[in-house]
């Protein structure tokens, strides 16, 4: 009877013991990556996209998070709020607790508002209007910078080396496109210039010769556009169409050689905001090379979607959690994380406390091959 007891409380134990490790093996942490992968916006989608991918690929193979493997679903908004809302759903619906995304800054505010709901962290790489962080949000983060911050350099910019001239301002009524050129146009004005001409438009249209009539019509020495590659590219395209040579200047949503693909060889000398490229940070070279071994050139927002990954794993080492709450704590706690774009550390609001936007312009590289590239010291007419 005894052997039986004692049989009966081994196998017991080893099972328990099985089960206990078994749990442990199968762990996972589930997070999301949302963005525009497919529709007019669709290249960014794939930064976003392939930037995670390779992060949580990167992170499982060194061990995961906390010994727990991640595991990463994709949602396609379609760079459409409602869509964007039904993905966010869908998330929370399957357990998910951490997102990185959205792209378009009118998908991010929406969605945020879903993930808050659900207890989820989310980091955008991408939206920079200001008000996806000004709205006193726990789980709201971002590894990019601001509008306001941005369209400070543009109109600093402008200032300074179009000082007397006649600047148009073209927007595309989003949150992101009609914002940055606010921003700028403010920017502007604290220097004491006037848009000569200040235009909207909609997004998906195909035929701008009205606009670019206006635009030769207010005698324009350059336009700022505030909006995305797509519509930006055509702008551009057309009015070289019509003879007009002023320069266009944008912001961070024209940075994918999709623009010069778009707006052709007319597409040299325009200027552009953005951050310092981290293809050229020694934090980034593995990743980087890793990226272009499988044939993804990552440009613009991928690291800045690597780095998401790689702050919610140290966020919760240091928290010994996966708590999503515990996580944004030490996230708003000023620590600072090690990732791909160099250090970052967050304030109080989830914004970046240490980015500066700079600028670049379009031009044919060593190759032949029409891209942006970086002004020295911010004096683009030192690249041409």
């Amino acid at each position: 009877m005894k052997k039986v007891t004692t049989l009966g409380t081994t196998l017991g134990l080893a099972l328990g013991l099985a089960l206990a490790v078994t749990g442990t093996a199968s762990a996972q942490i589930k997070m999301g990556v949302a963005g525009p992968i497919t529709g007019s916006n669709a290249a960014f989608g794939a930064q976003l996209k392939n930037g995670a991918e390779q992060a949580v690929k990167d992170i499982n193979a060194a061990g995961g998070i906390l010994g727990q493997q991640i595991t990463l679903q994709v949602g396609d908004d379609v760079a459409d709020p409602k869509q964007g809302v039904s993905v966010a759903n869908k998330f929370a619906g399957d357990g998910v607790k951490f997102v990185v995304g959205h792209f378009n800054s009118g998908v991010t505010m929406p969605t945020s508002e879903v993930y808050q709901e659900n207890g989820i962290l989310s980091i955008t790489p991408a939206s920079t209007n200001p008000q996806v962080t000004e709205r006193k949000m726990w789980n709201i983060f971002r590894t990019c910078g601001r509008d306001d911050q941005q369209g400070a350099v543009a109109g600093a910019y402008i200032t300074k080396h179009f000082k007397g001239k006649k600047i148009a301002v073209v927007h595309d009524k989003t949150t992101y496109g009609k914002g940055l050129a606010d921003e700028t146009v403010k920017a502007m004005e604290k220097g004491g210039m006037k848009a000569a001409l200040y235009e909207g438009i909609n997004v998906g249209e195909k035929d701008y010769s009205a606009l670019v009539s206006k635009i030769k019509s207010s005698g324009a020495d350059l336009v700022y556009w505030g909006g995305l590659h797509t519509e930006g590219g055509l702008i551009i395209r057309q009015m070289r169409d019509q003879g007009v040579k002023a320069p266009v200047m944008g912001g961070d949503g024209i940075t994918t050689d999709e623009l010069a693909s778009i707006a052709g060889p007319g597409v040299e000398g325009t200027l552009m905001t953005y951050g310092p490229d981290a293809r050229g940070n020694p934090a980034a070279k593995d990743a980087v090379a890793k990226f272009r071994a499988a044939k993804f050139e990552p440009e613009a927002y991928t690291l800045y979607s690597y780095a998401v990954v790689q702050i919610i794993k140290q966020a919760a080492e240091a928290a010994k959690s996966v708590d999503p709450k515990k996580v944004a704590e030490k996230m708003h706690s000023g620590m600072k994380f090690k990732t791909v774009l160099g250090d970052i550390s967050y304030d109080k609001k989830g914004d970046r406390t240490n980015l500066d936007y700079v600028m670049y312009i379009w031009k044919k590289n060593k190759e032949g091959k029409i891209t942006y590239v970086e002004c020295p010291g911010n004096d683009c007419s030192k690249a041409m």
